[in-house]
């Protein structure tokens, strides 16, 4: 006899759902932190924290599920091989107060050598000096000391966090000002090859971010893993660059060929994306971007947010970090539209499963998903399936790997073993998206059914020791 089924086809929503590794983050600030005021940030600095409150919001500014942390050098190893984990273990532990996970760089140094330069005892070693093919480089790369003692810095953040449930990503940041690779196409292959070697070989679990750099560079670190990759100055639409000989290496504001409208959004993300072989990155590690200056500059400048939004939804991105600043209230539409396609969206639009089961038995499962989001999920959460009844509850993990549901249609189908202990009765029938080191529920669905624990309610079972046909009058689950 051939087993009744139910068909379950769940409701979908349009909230905007906190969820892991996606959306807007926190930048140097948490959960429930005050903002930036007006148009100004901070960053490299340790972090000034504030107090905690029992409201976790974020006025004019969406809460997050990211919080995003820039350190220098200098704070971190503050003697050669000694270093101050606590700066980092603190923002861990806090970020998780919050509800957040930590996305972490440690920058080399910023802009200058009087608050932001490399740590003291390095810029002490004898003949450390700059490099003049490239006057933004505060110190020489090609220093055989650098690899050594900033190589060593990264091999030993590695060794303590590569894996921490808590740590969301790391940039791959090793030379320029707040390590954001300005001339690392001067590098030579054997130092550009150490640098990049030294994250690669660190963080196996951990995914890495990486800025658009350079070709060479971008493709080298590529052939070793999946990287992600990270861009410093979404939105920025042009009119408001007057260095463009730094920018454009070579180049000078009045050569004819080089219009002063320059902008990262029309002619540097569209082609360094591809020629740098980022295209299609997105499939296996992260896309994260930072505003250019901050959300209120691009209001102030009448640029156009939606073209904004839109091409960095073409671009899949999963993470914005608009540097805890102030959201224009006329654009929170906008960023609501925005927060509802970023990083990945999952809905169950179809569930199967079979009316009756027996213990020692399977309970077999059919479902359709559809990723109504621009990117995959590239954590391994575990699609659990829940029976709960008065008496007993049970797990039943499948193998569905979350992580290649890319954006549209997706499906999983599978058979659970039910244990041979397992109680006769009606139990309730329960999904959820878990996380591996907590089992708990960690994802919102695009559905109706959430309950309370995090479970998405889906309907009934019976287990019995007889294949028995339900009674027709039994209701449906939905």
């Amino acid at each position: 006899m051939k087993t009744k089924r139910y068909v379950v086809r769940p409701k979908v929503i349009d909230d905007v759902l906190d969820n892991p590794g996606i959306g807007f983050m926190t930048f140097q600030r948490f959960n429930g932190d005050r903002l930036n005021e007006g148009n100004g940030w901070t960053e490299g600095f340790p972090i000034e924290y504030q107090p905690a409150g029992g409201d976790l919001s974020n006025e004019r500014h969406p809460r997050t599920t990211i919080a995003y942390f820039r350190l220098y050098w200098q704070f971190l190893e503050t003697a050669p091989g000694q270093y101050d984990w606590a700066v980092i273990d603190r923002a861990l532990s806090t970020a998780k107060e919050r509800g957040q996970t930590l996305m972490l760089r440690i920058a080399p140094y910023g802009e200058s050598t009087e608050k932001t330069d490399v740590p003291d005892w390095y810029r002490e070693l004898p003949g450390v000096t700059g490099n003049p093919i490239q006057p933004k480089w505060l110190v020489d790369p090609e220093d055989p000391r650098y690899a050594q003692y900033f190589g060593g810095m990264v091999r030993a953040l590695g060794r303590r966090y590569d894996g921490h449930p808590g740590l969301e990503a790391v940039d791959v940041s090793f030379v320029g000002p707040w390590g954001e690779g300005e001339g690392t196409e001067k590098l030579t292959d054997r130092t550009r090859e150490a640098l990049v070697d030294g994250y690669v070989d660190s963080f196996r679990e951990t995914p890495l971010l990486m800025l658009l750099t350079d070709e060479r560079t971008n493709r080298y670190a590529l052939s070793r893993r999946n990287v992600g990759y990270r861009a410093d100055c979404l939105g920025d639409m042009g009119g408001s660059w007057t260095n463009l000989m730094e920018i454009l290496p070579g180049s000078a504001n009045d050569y004819h060929d080089v219009p002063l409208d320059w902008s990262h959004m029309m002619d540097h993300y569209p082609q360094k994306i591809i020629q740098n072989g980022f295209r299609d990155a997105w499939q296996k590690a992260p896309v994260s971007f930072e505003v250019c200056w901050v959300v209120q500059d691009w209001y102030d400048r009448k640029w156009d947010i939606d073209y904004i939004i839109d091409q960095s939804l073409k671009w899949h991105i999963s993470s914005f970090n608009a540097k805890s600043s102030p959201i224009p209230e006329a654009w929170e539409p906008n960023v609501r539209r925005w927060l509802n396609r970023m990083g990945y969206r999952l809905a169950l639009r179809k569930l199967t499963y079979p009316c009756v089961v027996r213990p020692g038995g399977e309970m077999t499962i059919a479902t359709w998903w559809e990723n109504l989001g621009v990117a995959p999920c590239y954590r391994k959460y575990e699609l659990a399936v829940r029976l709960k009844n008065e008496r007993d509850e049970i797990v039943l993990k499948t193998a569905a790997d979350i992580r290649a549901w890319l954006p549209g249609d997706n499906l999983y189908d599978g058979a659970l073993r039910l244990p041979d202990a397992l109680q006769e009765g009606h139990y309730q029938v329960a999904l959820g998206l878990l996380d591996p080191h907590s089992g708990e529920p960690a994802i919102r669905l695009a559905v109706e059914g959430r309950g309370p624990d995090g479970w998405y309610a889906v309907g009934g079972i019976e287990v019995r020791h007889r294949d028995e046909e339900v009674d027709a009058a039994e209701p449906e689950p939905f």
